[in-house]
Parts: C-alpha cells; structure tokens; sequence
C-alpha cells in the first residue's frame, strides 16, 4: 500500500515538472523549426512541375542577376569603374603613343608631298599632298579605338561572371548559370561588333571630310621662307625648300591635334551608348525571348539543380517534419 502510494506521488509529481517544462520544449522545438524553414528559404524550396510555374521561377532568376550586373555597372558594387579607367587612362596612353612624330617627320612629308604633286607641283598649296599625310595620320587612329572597344566589352564580360557568382538565387541552378552566361556573352558580342562600326565610322569621319575653317586660318598667315635670297637655293631646291616642308608638317601636326581631341571625346560616348547602355537595358531581351517559346522539358533541364544541394534539401526537410511531429504530440499531451 505505501510502495502504491509512492509510485503514484512520484508519477503525479514527474508528470508536473513535465508540464512545466513543456513551454520551454516547445519553445526550443518552435525555434528549431524557424531555423530549418530560414535554411530552406536560403537554398530555395522544391521547384514547381508546372510549366508556368518554371517559366515564372526562370525570369525572376535571369532578373535577379540583371539587377546585380546593374548594381556593377552604377557603383552600387565594385567593378563598373574600370570601363572608366579605360577612357580616362588607357585611351589617352595609346593616343600619345601614335607614331606622328614619324609620319610627319620632314622626310616623309617631303617624299608624301612629292609623291602626291606627281611631275606637276602645286606651287601655292600642296593640297593633294595635305591630304595623303591627313588620311595617312587619321588612320592611326582606328587602333586606340577598336582597343578601346575590346577593353570595354572585356571589363563586361567580366562583370557578368561575378554577377552570376554574386546571385545567391542562381547557385543552386549550375544549368541556368551556364544559359544566362552564354546568352549575355553573345549579347556582348553583338553590342561590341555594333561598336566596332560606330567608332570605325567615327574615325572615318574625320577622314572624309577635313575642318576647312582650320586651313583657310593657316592660309592667312604669311608663309616665312627661310630663304630670303631667291637667287640663292637652298639645301632642298627641288621644289620647295626644307621650311616649307616643315610648315606643311607643323599644319598638319596641329589639324591632327584637333581631330585627336575631338576622338578622344567621341569614342567614350559611342562605347558607353552601344555597349554600356545596351548592356543595362536589354542584355537579357534574346534569351527572354527564347525561354518563352521553349517546351516544358527544356524549362525543366535548365532548372536542373546541383544534386548535393537537392540531398541537402532533402535531409532538412525530414528534420523539419520530425519536429513539427513532435511539436504537435507534445501539444496534445499539454492540453490532457
């Protein structure tokens, strides 16, 4: 009678202290379960069969990481401040590196000048011969550009490798990164081949149609001639003397100045409006188009996740269920 008597004191007294403990349990159990939910909220929840549905998840993705490679682009992350090094620093580096000092070297303006008038000289001005060494300098100038050109769209390539990386929402998706990497890097190409014709055209420009204005101010002044003494030839007699020469070279030298100045303003802005703008505004606008006429399999191999994620997935996923179990029977007991 006593040893029934105690069993069930220390039944009715377990069962007591158990009570009191069930708040704190489930508390623990409640927190538990959000921290499983937060993981799966991370690593993304199971995609949908439905079609729409994965052509839905799909262009938020490709959005997701168009808002990350724009974030590059205006300062928001690091990286879009290189496309400004290149005009500030490498454009100018390789204009000053530009060979006129040769081709307009005394030497080659007297042989271009000569070549150009043929056996009859233009005695007033050598216009043909201006021409020859303005086309033959202005040239130098499509290789800083297209250079230009191919350091932008690199520096954009660049860009969006680290944004597929950044977005978190893209890494459990190997086959989606793959498609969205291809289908911007063929959108670069394409913007870079439109740039690549826009400075060409730039450059050209300037070749086939010279400032006049510039030449009838060099016409004004008067030409001195080192050789006051018209009976008295001069070390080059053949048709003009060695200062006549170096006069055409020094006007075409400052004509070359201005055209310089002029590139060295233009090409940045046609580089930033055919390839930087059309990067932020539709580098993504194929792929788009493609993705929405494609059949539900395809959508379904481009949501193909990485397998040790998909496990990991799995494994949080009975956890969570086994404590919400567990939540529940405890809350069925409390209320006895």
């Amino acid at each position: 009678m006593g040893a029934e008597y105690l069993a069930k004191l220390l039944s009715k007294h377990l069962e007591t202290v158990i009570r009191q403990r069930i708040p704190s349990i489930i508390a623990l159990i409640n927190k538990t379960i959000d921290e499983l939910n937060a993981e799966l909220d991370r690593i993304g929840r199971p995609i949908a069969v439905d079609s729409g549905a994965q052509l839905y998840t799909i262009l938020e993705l490709c959005r997701a990481f168009d808002r990350v490679f724009k974030e590059h682009l205006d300062g928001g992350r690091p990286g879009g401040d290189r496309i400004y090094g290149v005009f500030d620093h490498q454009l100018p580096a390789a204009l000053k590196k530009l060979p006129f000092d040769r081709h307009l070297s005394m030497k080659n303006v007297q042989k271009v000048v000569s070549e150009a008038d043929g056996y009859q000289p233009h005695l007033i001005a050598p216009e043909q011969g201006y021409r020859r060494l303005i086309d033959g300098s202005i040239s130098y100038f499509k290789g800083p550009a297209e250079a230009t050109v191919d350091a932008v769209h690199f520096v954009l390539k660049e860009l969006v490798r680290k944004s597929i990386a950044l977005t978190e929402e893209l890494k459990r998706f190997p086959t989606l990164q793959s498609d969205i990497a291809a289908a911007a890097n063929e959108a670069l190409e394409r913007f870079r081949d439109e740039s690549r014709r826009t400075v060409q055209r730039l450059v050209d420009m300037e070749s086939s149609y010279l400032t006049v204005e510039f030449f009838r101010k060099l016409h004004l002044e008067p030409e001195k001639n080192a050789n006051t003494n018209p009976n008295q030839p001069g070390p080059n007699a053949d048709r003009y003397n060695d200062n006549h020469f170096r006069r055409i070279g020094s006007n075409v030298s400052a004509y070359i100045g201005m055209v310089c100045d002029t590139l060295r303003n233009s090409i940045p802005k046609a580089v930033v409006y055919c390839q930087v703008r059309e990067a932020k505004r539709c580098l993504l606008n194929n792929f788009y188009a493609q993705v929405g006429r494609r059949e539900k399999e395809r959508l379904g191999a481009m949501l193909d996740e990485d397998p040790q994620l998909m496990e990991r997935r799995t494994a949080i996923a009975k956890r969570l269920e086994l404590y919400k179990s567990a939540r529940d029977e405890i809350d069925s007991v409390a209320w006895k």
